[in-house]
């Protein structure tokens, strides 16, 4: 029995470098489930129990054939009644809680246990309190094969990003009433343990950097000012703790770089135009699950079928980050190509209505698993990628984007919003708000008073609409927010905010139309990769010697790559250039119709990398931050993962925001009912 974190080390051997989400999973499969038998016996059956969030960190990082190819034959919750089992190994992934340790107490004591040996590994750290309660007990302790902590409790959602699963951390830390509410020390220091874990887990010990206060007196400052500064030290202080653990790195290996959402209020709501985002913005998705439905064989209702778009699908993996349009021309020129290539497809569109020879059939035969394989793959993207056009045409989506990205490049104005919100009064209530939400960020100042009152009104918004828009200024750190009889008044900072938003980087990639945008972080991480960042908004709590890093650098194989040489500068290329920029165009395949060569080139792009680089984003991440979190990873050849307390689709991030000045906030996530 030990009580340790685990030996193994993100560069320990260095002979394969493993993603973010790939390194999760195997010290879940192979580290927790593989090695946790008694007798030496590794095949024997075992059953698994978890609690209500640790089933959740299993089940965003291992799908239930990859538990059962561990020998689990039985996975249980906790708290649930259940059927003892003396002849069978039982392995615990519980959180520290004193629940769960009564719990488990319960289940092994006595002189009839459930289960004949316990491996226990608790998520994140675990009081001494209650490992000594556990020792103590005598008849326990010789039935514990293992006590460990695992010290992973953070949620992989892409193979790189996570998420803490906090829904309502906008609400728990950036509401009117906030800092006189017991959620939020709760919601921050749950955070930054969950975060801590991934370092743990990861055997990385990062720079802590992070969003310093605005306001040059830092006395004045909000509590909702300091929220990224108060992360930072919990997650500092959670850290030092690790540095006990066997093989934890004693010097900086890798950099966290803490934000909040008030960094860039435009991204959760402006329309992004990659197949990934518009799948999730535009059709009834819950989580990566989408309800198909298609015609039914029999001639009755449309028949409904769950798929899932996530990185196991090759087609999903290739298509995702690409212009929903680009991404349309491809699913086409794939189809077209598996019909050429395929002996099935070539003899199906050339029977003619003749009989097939023997020859034919045989030819049939061989590609028929690999024909139904791919063309339901294919079919499943077409019908989804054509869903989305029709929706595109319907909303009129075109014009509304141009607008959005002209606002935020400083090519439009007032006159073009009000000209756009009276000529187009057939537009969803959502897509106004979401146009005004953008214009208040760019002219905080054109909603001073009664202009505010005029444009709601233009867009037949009701006032609690436009609360949404009011509550804006909360992440920019007011504590109050001013009503007047007229209207309201929308200052973030107090100043005037340029006319452009975003500088137009469009000459560094060649773009499709409505490919301009581009969320802040990715300035902000190029600039901390290339150490241009500014101290001054930017702090570090523990800033290294520049022969600490050259310590780590021969301490690792990742570490931070020296920057590139300056390229010859490229022209600019228009915004309705119909091209993809390369970095989001991956492999080819070798057989021009399948993706599969995307899943088997993916890893050898992470062979020689440098520090990984970790991006927190308080109240909530987006789509397209995640996408350029996959684009400066092969730009910088170094890592990013992009970790949040969640990843929110503009209706979800919407609803979150109107809560932001309720007094009874709702621990759910409600739907939107404002459209």
């Amino acid at each position: 029995m030990s009580l340790s974190d685990s030996e193994s080390s993100s560069h320990g051997s260095e002979k394969e470098y493993k993603v973010f989400r790939q390194f999760s999973r195997d010290r879940l499969l192979y580290e927790m489930l593989g090695c946790s038998t008694s007798g030496g016996s590794k095949s024997a059956w075992k059953v698994l129990i978890m609690d209500k969030v640790t089933v959740k960190v299993m089940s965003h990082s291992c799908k239930m054939a990859d538990i059962t190819d561990q020998g689990v034959s039985l996975v249980e919750d906790l708290f649930r009644r259940r059927q003892p089992l003396p002849s069978m190994d039982a392995i615990y992934f519980i959180q520290p809680s004193k629940e769960n340790v009564v719990m488990f107490i319960s289940d092994m004591s006595g002189r009839e246990p459930l289960y004949k040996k316990a491996f226990v590994f608790f998520s994140s750290p675990v009081p001494k309190e209650f490992v000594n309660h556990i020792k103590s007990d005598t008849s326990v302790l010789p039935r514990i094969g293992a006590l460990r902590e695992m010290n992973l409790e953070y949620f992989p959602i892409d193979s790189q990003g996570f998420i803490t699963d906090h829904e309502t951390a906008l609400e728990d830390l950036f509401s009117e009433e906030a800092e006189k509410s017991r959620r939020f020390e709760v919601c921050l220091n749950t955070m930054a343990t969950r975060i801590a874990t991934v370092f743990a887990s990861l055997k990385e010990f990062p720079i802590v950097r992070y969003r310093a206060v605005k306001s040059q007196d830092t006395s004045t400052a909000t509590t909702r000012d300091l929220i990224p500064s108060k992360l930072a030290e919990a997650v500092w202080n959670c850290l030092l703790k690790y540095k006990s653990i066997p093989n934890f790195p004693q010097t900086e290996t890798c950099e966290l770089f803490i934000l909040d959402r008030s960094v860039d209020q435009i991204a959760p709501v402006i329309h992004e135009w990659t197949y990934d985002a518009m799948c999730h913005d535009l059709l009834d998705m819950e989580g990566n699950k989408y309800m198909l439905e298609f015609p039914s064989k029999s001639g009755g209702p449309p028949e409904k079928k769950e798929v899932l778009l996530e990185d196991h699908d090759p087609v999903w993996l290739e298509l995702r980050h690409a212009h929903i349009a680009d991404a349309s021309e491809r699913l086409h020129d794939k189809m077209t190509t598996f019909k050429s290539r395929n002996k099935a497809a070539q003899v199906q569109s050339s029977r003619d209505g003749g009989e097939l020879s023997t020859r034919d059939m045989q030819k049939i035969v061989q590609a028929l698993p690999q024909y139904n394989e791919i063309v339901e793959k294919l079919s499943l993207h077409v019908e989804i990628a054509g869903t989305i056009n029709k929706l595109i045409r319907e909303m009129g989506l075109r014009e509304l984007g141009q607008l959005e990205q002209d606002l935020v490049f400083g090519d439009a104005g007032a006159k073009d919003v009000i000209n756009f919100l009276r000529t187009k009064q057939d537009a969803s209530s959502e897509n106004k708000l979401r146009l005004l939400m953008i214009y208040a960020s760019v002219y905080p100042d054109r909603f001073e008073g009664d202009k505010a009152s005029k444009l709601m009104q233009l867009a037949r918004l009701s006032p609690e609409d436009m609360k949404v828009v009011n509550n804006m200024q909360l992440l920019g750190g007011s504590s109050k927010i001013k009503k007047e009889t007229t209207g309201f008044s929308l200052k973030f900072d107090g100043q005037k905010k340029k006319q452009a938003e975003r500088k137009d980087r469009t000459g560094e990639e060649e773009t499709w139309q409505l490919f301009r945008f581009y969320p802040m972080i990715e300035e902000l991480i190029e600039n901390l990769s290339k150490g241009e960042l500014s101290k001054n908004d930017y702090a570090c709590i523990n800033e290294p010697k520049p022969t600490v890093q050259d310590k780590s650098q021969s301490g690792s194989m990742r570490a931070i790559p020296t920057p590139a040489a300056p390229t010859e500068k490229r022209p600019a290329y228009s915004k309705r250039s119909r091209r993809t920029a390369m970095w989001a165009r991956p492999h080819s395949s070798d057989d021009g119709y399948s993706s599969d060569s995307v899943l088997k080139n993916a890893a050898a792009d992470f062979k020689r990398m440098g520090q990984r680089l970790f991006v927190f984003i308080i109240g909530g991440a987006t789509r397209s931050e995640l996408r350029v979190c996959h684009k400066l990873t092969a730009k910088l050849k170094r890592e990013v993962v992009l970790g949040s307390s969640s990843f929110d689709d503009p209706p979800q991030y919407i609803t979150k925001l109107k809560l932001l000045s309720e007094k009874d906030l709702s621990k759910g996530a409600p739907q939107p009912n404002f459209w």
